[in-house]
């Protein structure tokens, strides 16, 4: 795979509809507010973007495309996803979608296509081999399969002469699961790109939310964060002392850790200030003992922060 951006930018929170952006973020988004952000980006030399046609039903990748079909396809990385639980009923649903999304992101080609989960690797993971040697699909990646799903899907690939080359799973300081799994260590000895997402925590490791500050009612990350923000204040002041010192904010520390980690966090924009604040980020470099000091707080922490969508890495 080429060079890559040292940071992808999210399209989950993009438009609206079934797990779109106002159901799970509580945002209300649309092309006309995104846009701005979507030049910051490709000023700041951010160039990698993830979605997927499940985030609003194609409406992340409709929002996304139209801006693409501006510039020069070749400037950019996309990625998006093949959701096995919206698997259409066609002869080949995996090369069907890919052709979708591939309509909708006014593109010939997808840079990175993953399997969105492990639904059943026997039955989707040989549906990408036809994309491959086609060209529609350039790299193929898994989205939150444990190790040995991770190896099987490798091993169905190589035996057409591909290979899995990348994994994209949840990573961040409050859920380290495929650390402790041994999945970041096999990528790096078997130089598979690793995609962090909610590296942020939707917001809960940003130090925007607290107690005195939730996140929106009636949103999914609502239900899911508000009743444990009380239980990160020690980690989130840690942070912005940490912060302080390299003249961040923590968010940012939040990412840089992603970074130093040896991944490639998945950031969610929808403000221009976003797209700043993660590219400087990326030039952020934390010591071992800050890195270590803030594992500690997080494990500290007892939150559980795996989604109702995972199954266990270990």
């Amino acid at each position: 795979m080429k060079t890559l951006p040292s940071i992808a930018l999210g399209t989950w929170s993009w438009g609206s509809g079934m797990a779109g952006g106002d159901q799970v973020f509580g945002n209300h988004t649309d092309a006309d507010s995104l846009k701005s952000v979507f030049d910051a980006a490709y000023k700041a030399g951010l160039t990698m973007w993830d979605t997927a046609t499940v985030y609003g039903m194609g409406a992340s990748e409709d929002i996304l495309g139209d801006f693409i079909k501006d510039y020069p396809r070749e400037k950019f990385i996309i990625s998006t996803k093949f959701t096995p639980q919206i698997a259409p009923e066609t002869e080949a649903p995996v090369l069907t979608m890919a052709e979708e999304s591939c309509k909708r992101l006014h593109t010939v080609y997808i840079d990175i296509y993953w399997i969105h989960n492990p639904a059943d690797v026997e039955r989707w993971t040989p549906g990408l081999i036809a994309l491959l040697k086609s060209g529609v699909v350039k790299h193929v990646g898994v989205s939150n399969h444990n190790l040995a799903q991770i190896k099987r899907a490798d091993e169905i690939l190589r035996a057409e002469g591909f290979r899995v080359s990348a994994v994209q799973n949840h990573f961040s300081l409050l859920y380290r699961s495929s650390e402790k799994a041994g999945i970041l260590d096999y990528c790096r000895e078997n130089d598979i790109d690793f995609f962090a997402y909610m590296t942020l925590e939707q917001g809960a490791l940003s130090g925007k939310y607290g107690t005195s500050n939730p996140m929106p009612e009636g949103s999914q990350r609502a239900m899911t964060y508000n009743s444990i923000l009380p239980k990160l204040d020690m980690l989130i002041a840690a942070m912005k002392k940490i912060g302080e010192a390299h003249n961040a904010s923590v968010s940012q520390i939040a990412i840089a850790y992603a970074i130093n980690k040896g991944t490639y966090p998945i950031v969610g924009a929808t403000k221009p200030r976003h797209v700043d604040e993660a590219a400087s980020a990326a030039k952020i470099k934390l010591s071992k003992e800050e890195i270590e000091s803030l594992e500690d707080l997080a494990t500290a922490t007892g939150v559980d922060t795996k989604g109702s969508w995972e199954n266990p890495m270990a």
